[in-house]
């Protein structure tokens, strides 16, 4: 079988340039990369302001194939979460989460993850490989289609790289990726809601920020070295101060604040003491540190904390004037809270998905 290229992998200057080599006018990529994106097309012949000659070419020649979607689990919450199915039989997870006036995609970067949080279920399968633009942009086109198909009329509005991988382990992939999804006349998503968690990879970090500065969410989790390296094995590449200081020159995008990811977990970095230190860190620059109750599962050593010890961590922060914001883990039922994604896969790939947030305000 022949194996054509896929056009989602394209940028719209790229079609463009596509269209002129097949002796095309120019505008035709433009229209191409409409159907593609505007349309989530699934195939040529739905194309019908493009000539039905170049349909046919195009068909013969390239590809729109998305993955294969195995499973759907909905929670009774709404959130609904995909097992596709990639071309070379790796499985990947993507979850869309009902938010009280929109939806919000959390996808997938890379099959399995290389960093091994140790909180994480993810972690455990490994790391096989990192997802093509096309693969992650696809998950974007199912979860567009699957909401319009159901007729819903809130708007897939947040896409959230918080899924399966560290996003910026396949840097170039996801640069290419935001560009796409950013494109005025294409998917049109502002860089406020288009959010990239990292484990933080500071050179990376550097460099997203020249090529594509977008919201951004480092995944903290400790505010102390020795604690974070016990979590996160990669933590030992970079201390924690230098990690706040590397997110201080992240540009930031306009009205919006870079983020603080903190999974909590009992008796390990939930106590008050550890509150203090984390506020000590933060002091002096407009953080939103996001809170998330760790979200047990069989084959993890920890347990989630109280809902008193964690709203007692939150109020400490408020109190220091820091904004703080709690998860409602949605998708606990289906293994699509944060950490639990590839747990199915497990047992036979995401840490994060998102969550609906509570804010206590300061003062």
């Amino acid at each position: 079988m022949v194996n054509k290229p896929n056009l989602r992998n394209y940028y719209i200057d790229e079609l463009k340039k596509l269209m002129i080599s097949l002796g095309e006018p120019s505008y035709r990529g433009e229209q191409l990369f409409h159907w593609i994106t505007c349309k989530c097309a699934l195939n040529f012949d739905e194309m019908t302001d493009l000539p039905k000659a170049l349909r046919a070419k195009l068909s013969e020649k390239f590809s729109l194939e998305l993955p294969e979607a195995i499973d759907k689990e909905e929670d009774l919450d709404g959130t609904v979460k995909f097992a596709l199915k990639l071309k070379d039989g790796n499985l990947i997870e993507t979850v869309i989460i009902p938010e009280r006036d929109h939806y919000t995609l959390c996808v997938s970067t890379q099959v399995g993850c290389p960093i091994g949080c140790k909180f994480c279920v993810t972690g455990k399968l490994g790391f096989k490989r990192n997802l093509e633009v096309y693969e992650i942009i696809s998950q974007v086109v199912l979860a567009r289609r699957y909401l319009k198909e159901r007729g819903e009329e809130l708007p897939l509005r947040n896409i959230v790289f918080m899924g399966m991988g560290e996003p910026l382990l396949n840097l170039e992939n996801l640069i290419k990726t935001l560009k796409i999804l950013s494109y005025p006349k294409g998917f049109n998503y502002s860089r406020k809601r288009l959010t990239v968690s990292t484990v933080g990879l500071i050179k990376e970090m550097e460099i997203l920020a020249k090529e594509f500065p977008t919201a951004l969410a480092l995944s903290l989790h400790a505010p102390t070295d020795e604690i974070r390296r016990k979590l996160i094995p990669i933590a030992r590449k970079y201390s924690v101060k230098d990690l706040i200081s590397a997110c201080k020159k992240f540009p930031r995008i306009k009205n919006s604040r870079l983020t603080i990811e903190y999974v909590m977990i009992k008796n390990v970095n939930d106590s008050l003491d550890y509150a203090e230190k984390l506020a000590e860190l933060l002091r002096g620059y407009p953080f939103k540190v996001n809170l998330i109750p760790f979200n047990p599962h069989p084959e993890l050593p920890f347990e989630r904390p109280s809902q008193e010890d964690v709203e007692r961590f939150q109020k400490f922060l408020l109190s220091k004037g820091i904004l703080t914001t709690v998860r409602k883990s949605k998708g606990l039922r289906i293994e699509a809270a944060c950490g639990q994604l590839g747990a199915k896969f497990l047992k036979s790939l995401t840490p994060d998905p998102v969550y609906k947030e509570t804010t206590l305000r300061a003062g």
